[in-house]
């Protein structure tokens, strides 16, 4: 039985063997191509060059007696030698193109066209130089019989005429240009000479215009080939913008009128577009009298004999409307919005008297077309509702908006979601009436549809909640019922497709929800939503979106359990996770936390979590905290957070000690120079408040000190009394004995401070064995006992001034320390003079 199973997992039947013999001989099919492409040694011999050429005569000797391809290459770095050497150059190699292009193929006719606009936008030459070596090769290539090749050239010379004087242009290009457009001459030289004179249009006065070139434009709109005529009525748009109104009144309307009424479809719409884009050229009594007339033909006969132009009549519908507004009748505002609606359902809506087979045809023929007529009226719809007035949207155009936004296919529904906030715009307080077309495009099946709409989210948002004047922030949830469903099932198809960078945009976008919806709304269907985000998804730029989306969710989170639950997790799941991944992006999350939240806030519950991954044992979780501890130690202030710069100092002390990584501590050093550069801000309340302590403090001790030393004088005095003169030279050997009590005082106190302040040492060396950059350890006592002096000197701080924060002297910390001292040293000298009284009492 074993061999039936063999066979049904590896099915080597017959058809599928035969199968594979196919597979095999296409690849060798494939693989002869290469053989034969492998060159002779005859052929390698012919396309060596010696090397000892310079690069002008290479490309001489390559143009003169190489191959075509290798021509071609000489003609591609043309721009190079141009910036090389361009004397030799226009000297040598330019003749030689001139000579290869006349019998070159297309390639190196096409990378031709494209060196000598390149030379001319890089300005290697003059334009007087390039006019004269580059534009005659340019003029006898525009005819070419290859219209690629043709069009090449042309898009070449049309930015050369921009460049160029008026004398150079009148005498090269306007005057050999009449004799080209006659029709004598080929359809490819007419056409050219179209478009040339659309760009001319703008480059003379216009008496030369009227005296030079409108007789050969009004030759042209007459030409026999349809082509030109197309071509030509396509330039009257930028001839008109060049002769000024009147004449575009008297020559160029009357032409495009005609051309309107041409046999040739592709004429009429050309004059139909152009009619569009000239109405601000237009008076009210052209527009009424002769715009108008021709725009109800077109729409009358879109439907009937020619709808070849009904694309682009749609396209244009709004822009018309508006155009012509202040002309229409009562009557003809409401034709025009009926044929809006009509071409807004075009496809979509069977009519009667047409059998299964004419409706097949039909969805095989005009499908893509009606497509593109209901994406182009969803493209006007914003024009459309001006056109209404947005107080009428509900009535004249709703029903419309409902249908595109529910439209069968995904490009209308797209610009629909592209238009919605245009549409909410326009709305404003209305905009409560769209609410349910918005949930309809959250949960629309296209990724392609929400990513549109996604893009003015917040806004669109915050129009539905606040837009409404009857809307305040008590009633943000009743304007839009169905919004946190939407909104989530959207996050979870986002999530669940392969367009992370959807997903990832809509996790950014969803940050503007704490200004939407309520805190407890977020918290149960959002924040958690977004912890999961970064503890399960592979794609990091969706983790750091949701890890900054869940900061900002935290940041406007006002109860406290909730936060502190938050938190908590943050640091357990993310920061003690067990995945290094984990870790990371906790570290990414306190970055967040550090641009989002106070610094107050920050040291209080993440600093001290972020110092524990010092210990991590993967070397990438501690480079990536090395980089962050320059921000971490900007959200210190001094003297509150004292304690915590030492601990920071306490960790990278022992990064320096302790790293074995190589990595590692090359940044740990680098670290260390960068913390050394920064000042730490100061917290002026909290320092004028110890301040004040201390010098209460000392008071309260001199007061003391003071009180002691008149009894204690008052009692030497009495004592002094009571004391034989036989005994000499007792008062000489109690002041000898003060005095070498505070000789002893100053050589502690300086010692103390050599150990306190040790001075720096290389940076390379560890600590136990000398100090690096300030951070010192001095080992003292017995056996194993060590103590660690933290001086600041590694954090070296100066003033700023009179600014808020000033900078925090890093001898702070060892002022503390001598204080300390000095009060030790002031009880032992207490201590020592009630000792002395003592004995005196004794021995008296």
């Amino acid at each position: 039985m074993h061999p039936i199973i063999f066979f049904s997992k590896m099915d080597f039947s017959q058809s599928n063997l035969f199968g594979y013999i196919e597979d095999l001989q296409e690849l060798t099919i494939i693989e002869r191509p290469v053989r034969r492409s492998l060159k002779t040694p005859e052929e390698i011999e012919r396309l060596t060059v010696d090397e000892e050429l310079s690069d002008i005569e290479r490309a001489v000797y390559l143009l003169s007696s190489g191959q075509d391809i290798q021509g071609t290459s000489v003609v591609a770095n043309l721009p190079v030698l141009m910036r090389q050497n361009p004397a030799e150059t226009l000297r040598r190699v330019l003749p030689k193109i001139r000579e290869v292009l006349h019998v070159a193929g297309v390639e190196m006719q096409l990378t031709a066209a494209v060196s000598f606009l390149t030379v001319l936008q890089e300005e290697s030459v003059s334009i007087h130089t390039y006019s004269h070596s580059f534009l005659h090769i340019i003029l006898q290539h525009l005819e070419h019989r290859d219209a690629g090749v043709s069009n090449a050239w042309l898009e070449t010379l049309l930015a050369v005429i921009e460049a160029l004087p008026k004398e150079t242009i009148r005498h090269e290009i306007l005057n050999p240009l009449v004799s080209k457009a006659q029709l004598s001459q080929t359809l490819q030289s007419r056409l050219v000479s179209c478009k040339i004179m659309g760009k001319l249009a703008n480059k003379f006065e216009a008496h030369i215009i009227k005296r030079e070139v409108l007789p050969l434009v009004k030759s042209l709109c007459q030409d026999v080939e349809y082509e030109v005529r197309t071509c030509m009525c396509r330039q009257l748009e930028h001839i008109a913008q060049g002769i000024g109104t009147e004449l575009t009144k008297t020559v160029v309307l009357p032409e495009l009128v005609e051309l309107a009424r041409d046999e040739g479809s592709s004429v009429r719409l050309a004059a139909f577009e152009t009619l569009v884009n000239l109405l601000d050229m237009f008076d009210a009594d052209d527009r009424s009298q002769t715009v108008l007339p021709l725009v109800k033909s077109f729409c009358e006969k879109s439907f009937k004999a020619d709808e070849s132009i009904l694309v682009s009549l749609s396209f244009h519908l709004g822009k018309l409307c508006n155009g012509l507004y202040g002309i229409f009748t009562p009557e003809q505002h409401l034709r025009f919005l009926e044929f809006y609606k009509k071409l807004s359902t075009l496809g979509l809506q069977q009519e009667n008297g047409h059998n299964d087979n004419q409706l097949q045809l039909q969805t095989l023929e005009q499908e893509k077309k009606y497509i593109s007529v209901r994406k182009n009226c969803a493209y006007n719809f914003p024009a459309m509702i001006v056109f209404v007035d947005p107080k009428n949207f509900h009535l004249e155009l709703y029903s419309i908006f409902f249908c595109l936004c529910h439209d069968p296919e995904v490009p209308v529904r797209y610009t629909m979601a592209i238009n919605f906030y245009e549409v909410a715009k326009l709305l404003n307080s209305g905009v409560y009436t769209i609410h349910k077309e918005l949930v309809t495009l959250l949960q629309d099946e296209s990724l392609e549809v929400l990513d549109a709409l996604v893009g003015h989210l917040p806004e669109i948002l915050e129009l539905m909640t606040n837009g409404g004047e009857n809307s305040g922030s008590e009633s943000k949830l009743l304007s839009i019922p169905d919004l946190i469903p939407a909104l989530t099932t959207a996050e979870q198809r986002a999530a669940t497709s392969l367009k992370w960078r959807t997903h990832e945009k809509l996790l950014q976008k969803y940050a503007c929800l704490p200004h939407i919806i309520s805190s407890d709304q977020i918290y149960y269907r959002f924040l958690h939503r977004m912890l999961t985000i970064i503890l399960t998804n592979n794609v990091l730029p969706v983790q750091k979106a949701a890890a900054r989306t869940l900061c900002v969710y935290l940041r406007y989170n006002r109860k406290q359990e909730q936060r502190h639950e938050v938190i908590q997790k943050l640091i357990e799941q993310l920061g003690q996770g067990k995945s290094y991944w984990n870790r990371l992006r906790f570290l990414d999350t306190c970055e967040f936390i550090m641009e989002l939240f106070s610094k107050s806030f920050f040291c209080k519950y993440f600093f001290l979590p972020v110092l524990e991954l010092t210990h991590d044992p993967v070397a990438n979780v501690r480079m990536k905290l090395c980089y962050l501890l320059p921000k971490v130690k900007s959200t210190l202030k001094i003297p509150t957070d004292k304690h915590l710069l030492q601990q920071l100092e306490l960790c990278i002390r022992k990064l320096l000690c302790q790293e074995k990584d190589k990595d590692v501590l090359t940044i740990v050093k680098r670290t260390v120079l960068e913390l050394d550069r920064m000042e730490i801000s100061v917290d002026a309340e909290q320092l004028e408040k110890e301040k004040q302590q201390n010098e209460g403090r000392s008071t309260n001790v001199n007061d003391k000190m003071f009180e002691k030393k008149r009894r204690d004088s008052k009692t030497s005095s009495v004592l002094a009394k009571s004391i034989t003169l036989s005994v000499p030279g007792s008062s000489s050997g109690t002041s000898s004995g003060k005095d070498d009590k505070k000789s002893k005082l100053v050589r502690s106190q300086s010692f103390s401070t050599q150990a306190l302040h040790p001075k720096y040492s290389n940076i390379d060396k560890c600590p136990n064995k000398s100090s690096a950059t300030g951070y010192t350890s001095s080992v003292s006592g017995m056996g194993k006992s060590c103590m660690l002096s933290f001086s600041d000197d590694s954090f070296r701080t100066h003033s700023t001034g009179n600014s808020g924060n000033a900078a925090f002297p890093s001898s702070s910390s060892r002022n503390l320390f001598n204080s300390a001292d000095q009060k030790n040293n002031g009880n032992k000298e207490s201590q020592s003079r009630k000792m002395s009284i003592k004995n005196r009492k004794s021995n008296s």
